[in-house]
């Protein structure tokens, strides 16, 4: 009870503030549903799962552990009936009276086996619950702090706050103050993996000073004759080159002798 006073009254104050000081009436104040945000988060839904997971592991393990208890109590009940077999040798009685009384001894260790695990998973998930809720609203009150921030609020109210008397502590507020769906809408955002796009792989090009023109060379279909590689190949395409350009070049040449003026 002192905690829950102790954090009512920072609220409780603040209101009294606000309804003192006519100055402060010009506050921004806003409203959250923590518990609506809570709810909504996806991130709670998946720690319920979580927990009810690992409760259900915990039964199982309860429950064979149950199973094996009555099954001991059982044999020790079949060894007592055996027992009173009158036409038992007593060298058989008291075999069956030692395995009777590992029987109970066993019963005794498992029976604190089963209260021990109760009470050690209980705390286990308990603690694991708690740690996860912990998680959840420091995440939830980030994105609050961030839009308190962004927006300059200087006061915000948990809407689904109660009072010592089961009362909620906020009775009426306008709608315009209340920014719960966009905490959730942020919460989510914020918490999810960015996707990068896909990388598009573009064609590998050969450079412009290397490509050589199509059907410039044609691959020998002779088996004997070895492949040539692609640097063979450059060289033979620029081989074909320079000997187009001398070609040209000596052309130009008789046609220049060609074209002199006769003297004679």
């Amino acid at each position: 009870m002192i905690k829950r006073i102790l954090v009512l009254a920072p609220a409780l104050l603040a209101l009294c503030l606000i309804a003192a000081s006519p100055a402060q009436a010009q506050m921004k104040v806003g409203m959250v549903d923590m518990n609506k945000v809570f709810q909504d988060y996806y991130k709670t839904k998946e720690a319920e799962l979580r927990i009810n997971e690992a409760r259900g592991a915990a039964k199982k393990e309860m429950d064979d552990r149950m199973d094996a208890r009555t099954k001991t109590l059982e044999d020790i009940n079949t060894l007592n009936k055996d027992m009173e077999n009158k036409s038992l040798s007593q060298q058989a009685r008291d075999e069956k009276s030692k395995q009777r009384d590992d029987k109970i001894a066993e019963v005794r260790n498992l029976e604190r086996e089963i209260t021990e695990f109760k009470n050690t998973r209980e705390r286990q998930l308990q603690e694991q619950a708690v740690r996860m809720r912990n998680g959840i609203v420091e995440e939830i009150m980030k994105v609050v702090n961030d839009r308190v921030k962004a927006d300059g609020y200087d006061l915000v109210f948990d809407k689904s706050g109660t009072s010592l008397n089961g009362v909620a502590v906020i009775l009426a507020s306008k709608d315009s103050m209340e920014f719960t769906s966009d905490v959730v809408t942020r919460s989510t955002r914020r918490s999810l993996p960015r996707r990068r796009p896909p990388l598009r792989r573009r064609p590998r090009q050969t450079p412009s000073l290397l490509r050589l023109p199509r059907n410039s060379f044609q691959f020998s279909a002779n088996p004997r004759r070895p492949s040539l590689g692609r640097a063979g190949l450059l060289l033979a395409e620029a081989a074909r080159v320079a000997r187009c350009v001398g070609t040209f070049a000596g052309n130009r040449a008789t046609f220049a002798l060609d074209d002199r003026p006769n003297r004679s």
